[in-house]
């Protein structure tokens, strides 16, 4: 299957917002840590989903690219 011009935007879209709640994650957490509190494992895991998420998206287009 090849990924059409539509289906490319709506992925790079995808790995722009998730880049951006990754974002503001990272720039949350000198906020936390100042107040004393850790981040909780909850967080933790949905930034390890956000980034699981870009990587799986980046490695779709990279293997579409490659097959045409």
């Amino acid at each position: 299957m090849e990924l059409d011009l539509d289906e490319s935007s709506l992925a790079i879209g995808r790995i722009e917002r998730a880049l951006s709640r990754i974002e503001k994650a990272l720039a949350d957490q000198p906020n936390r840590l100042k107040s004393s509190v850790a981040v909780p494992a909850a967080d933790q895991s949905a930034l390890k989903a956000e980034v699981a998420a870009v990587i799986g998206e980046l490695d779709r287009l990279i293997a579409e690219a490659d097959r045409g």
